[in-house]
C-alpha cells in the first residue's frame, strides 16, 4: 500500500494538524509506505525514512534521512558566559569557535560523528583561560538546516 500526500497539513489549524499527523503515524505504523511533499520540513524530519530534496524542480538528493543528517549534519556547544569576552584566546583559535551576542556566546561547531570531539578541551581551555561559564547547551542541525544549505549550495555553484 501506498499513499500520497502533497502538503497534507497546509493551512488547517493546530488540532487539525495535530490529528492528521497521528492518522499518518498510524497508518507509517502499519506499514503503508507515505510518500509526502511539503514545505514544513520539521514534519518531514519526524516522520521520514527517506528524503529527496527539490531544488527549482529538480531532485538534487535521494538519501536514507539517518544517513544525511550524519553525513551533512553538525552539533554546536553554545556557551553562554558570565561576561563577554572581546576576542577569542589564542589558545581556542585552533578549534571551529565562534562568538554570538557581542561575545557573550562562544559557539564550537563540531562532527558529531567522530569518535573523538573537543567538546572537553575547549571547556577546559575556558577554565584555565579564567572565562566563567555561565550556561552550556547543544545544538544538532536539524533537516531544515541541512535542507537549506544543500540549496544555498545549489544556487551559488
Amino acid at each position: 500500500k501506498i499513499l500520497f500526500l502533497d502538503e497534507p497539513t497546509a493551512g488547517v489549524d493546530v488540532d487539525m494538524r495535530r490529528d492528521t499527523w497521528t492518522v499518518i503515524k498510524d497508518l507509517k505504523r502499519r506499514g503503508v509506505t507515505i510518500v509526502l511533499t511539503t514545505h514544513y520540513i520539521e514534519e518531514a524530519e519526524e516522520i521520514a525514512d527517506r528524503v529527496a530534496v527539490i531544488n527549482s524542480g529538480k531532485i538534487i538528493l535521494i538519501e536514507e534521512k539517518n544517513e544525511l543528517m550524519k553525513r551533512l549534519g553538525t552539533k554546536q556547544l553554545r556557551i553562554e558566559l558570565e561576561r563577554p569576552i572581546s576576542e577569542i584566546p589564542e589558545s581556542l583559535r585552533g578549534f571551529d569557535v565562534q562568538f554570538e551576542n557581542g561575545g557573550a556566546r562562544l559557539v564550537y561547531r563540531y562532527d558529531a560523528n567522530r569518535k573523538q570531539n573537543d567538546v572537553h578541551s575547549v571547556l577546559e581551555i575556558l577554565t584555565a583561560e579564567h572565562i566563567a561559564i555561565k550556561d552550556v547547551q547543544t545544538y544538532q542541525s536539524s533537516l531544515e538546516d541541512i535542507f537549506v544549505s544543500l540549496v544555498a549550495e545549489g544556487r551559488s555553484s
